[in-house]
């Protein structure tokens, strides 16, 4: 997993409540099993007319914000079902940030598993950085994730808390694999031991 240090980019406004899964990336990508392409179908129905022609009203599809690093969104963000191909489709946009007053617990756990950060703010925080990132001249925002602070608007700064166990996965770009293996020297010792008192477990032949 990427490591993520610090990000600095447009930020995008979503200025929506109750964001959920199935708007983040719709049922028709469900199918793929790899994580790559899936950031032409993140926020497809809000990007894309019924003829899948690109809506030039909506955020991602205006300059500067096809490009943006990081979302300003509403409380509640990605609730609804459990889908994974959420966060694979932000990250393979390019959004590696999201801020919002509030989180679903399964989409947050999943992003912290995909490298993704996710901010929690009192909501008048949120939208004093909803008004910048909405206007172009103001939207470059940086993420400092090891001091936890926001710059934005040039010289302004905003501290954010994180969880120290998510913080660490995140600046050392850990999944849930190479956590676990960051324990090989125990589990090698562990199953030595094991085979020693009880060897049977690791009989392979077959008793008749």
């Amino acid at each position: 997993m990427k490591k993520f240090l610090s990000l600095s980019g447009p930020a995008a406004a979503l200025d929506k409540i109750n964001v959920d899964t199935d708007q983040i990336i719709p049922k028709q990508y469900l199918t793929a099993i790899t994580k790559s392409g899936l950031g032409k179908g993140l926020f497809h129905d809000f990007r894309y007319d019924i003829n899948d022609n690109i809506r030039k009203d909506f955020v991602l599809n205006q300059q500067p914000w096809t490009q943006a690093k990081i979302l300003i969104s509403g409380e509640n963000f990605g609730c609804g079902s459990s889908r994974e191909h959420a966060p694979w489709s932000l990250s393979d946009f390019g959004i590696r940030c999201v801020i919002a007053p509030s989180f679903a617990d399964i989409f947050f756990n999943n992003c912290g598993k995909n490298g993704i950060l996710l901010i929690s703010l009192p909501n008048e925080k949120v939208q004093i950085l909803m008004s910048h990132a909405k206007n172009p001249s103001s939207c470059e925002m940086t993420i400092d994730l090891n001091m936890q602070k926001i710059s934005y608007a040039e010289s302004e700064i905003m501290e954010f808390h994180l969880d120290e166990s998510l913080k660490y996965r995140l600046l050392n770009g850990l999944d849930d694999i190479e956590m676990t293996l960051q324990n090989s020297n125990s589990i090698d010792m562990f199953e030595r031991n094991q085979k020693k008192s009880l060897p049977w477990l690791y009989n392979r032949e077959t008793s008749h």
